[in-house]
């Protein structure tokens, strides 16, 4: 791969990353009820779900997914529900316990966001179905598939850990002027109807043919 090919790539993906999804939307929440720290663990495994559609694509399981109807149907409901169910949690979750949580359920809640956020990328078909279509046309037939794809994989995933964080960290600034129970009773309200929101987009994504 070509440094200008390369170049072109990364500035696609950017463009790409930076228009709130499903995923952004998922960080946001987090990051606005939890804190960046937790918030930043569901990006670590958005991304790590990223590797993984970028290995399913790779694969040739991609150009499944994209061909078969029912497999997208299923993937996109079962990823819609996963993200209404989160935000209904979040929604009637008692203000106290995002306030002053108890070392076990902090730890707990850790390990959650990081699952989270893989669960959330990994069942997005949209994701796969966009590798698909996007990422042959930055590749060069004549030279080796397994490089390119390495760099391919490793950039969309730095840029995305980027994109993603920044607005984590915009998100858990907003979160500092919500300190008392009163004011995070709204916060993970609002974190909970971005997670719904999230879901309604995601099951409203239409195959395309």
């Amino acid at each position: 791969m070509s440094w200008e090919t390369w170049i072109a790539y990364a500035v696609a993906t950017e463009v790409l990353l930076i228009i709130p999804g499903p995923t952004v939307l998922l960080v946001v929440g987090y990051a606005i009820t939890r804190g960046r720290g937790p918030a930043l663990l569901a990006v670590a495994g958005s991304c790590l779900g990223i590797a993984c559609a970028f290995a399913i694509t790779f694969a040739g399981l991609g150009a499944v997914l994209t061909a078969s109807a029912t497999a997208f149907n299923v993937m996109k409901w079962v990823g819609a529900a996963y993200l209404v169910y989160l935000g209904i949690q979040m929604w009637r979750a008692k203000a106290e316990t995002l306030l002053e949580p108890d070392a076990a359920a902090a730890k707990s809640r850790q390990r959650s966001t990081f699952v989270h956020g893989f669960v959330t990328t990994i069942l997005n078909p949209k994701i796969v179905m966009f590798l698909v279509a996007f990422v042959p046309q930055f590749m060069n037939p004549a030279a080796p598939a397994m490089p390119q794809a390495v760099i391919m994989s490793a950039t969309f995933v730095a840029l995305a850990f980027l994109s993603d964080g920044t607005y984590v960290v915009f998100a858990s600034k907003a979160r500092q002027s919500f300190l008392g129970a009163r004011g995070m009773k709204w916060v993970q309200r609002t974190g909970g109807a971005m997670l719904i929101g999230a879901g309604l987009l995601t099951a409203a994504t239409k195959r395309v043919s």
